[in-house]
């Protein structure tokens, strides 16, 4: 697939790595990949078993991303209350995971671009090994 066809004009070295990265920490729990910024979103994996088409998948992870957009503005501000925390050595924001019931949304920022992954129930460790593998394919 071509650059060009991407809603975000992700190129395709970019993307391949991101689902690779996502695939090697996450394994077969992994649902979905999705790459966006503040204003569009592609849909770079989505395992077989869901969705019938990916016009659904489409409309069914439009409102997630709606709401995880809003990240872009809170990366900063969590950023700047860690640092001023005089006896906290907590560090800059890095990813979110968010729990629910039957598995996991992990949302990696950075710059203007994000990468969200769906994920069944799983031992959390791996999402630290994907969030770190997405962010220097990211920040390259």
């Amino acid at each position: 697939m071509s650059g060009e066809l991407y809603r975000t004009n992700l190129e395709d070295e970019l993307a391949t790595g991101i689902i690779s990265a996502a695939r090697t920490s996450l394994g077969d729990t992994l649902r979905s990949v999705i790459y966006f910024t503040p204003s569009a979103f592609d849909i770079l994996y989505l395992r077989q078993d869901l969705y019938g088409s990916r016009t659904d998948a489409r409309d069914a992870k439009s409102q997630l991303i709606e709401f995880e957009q809003a990240g872009f503005s809170e990366v900063p501000v969590r950023t700047t209350i860690a640092r001023r925390e005089s006896d906290s050595d907590i560090g800059d924001y890095e990813f979110t995971v968010r729990f629910h019931e039957n598995g996991f949304v992990v949302r990696v920022l950075q710059r203007d671009v994000g990468v969200l992954l769906t994920i069944d129930s799983m031992d959390v460790n791996a999402f630290e090994d994907a969030a770190v593998a997405i962010q220097r394919l990211l920040h390259e």
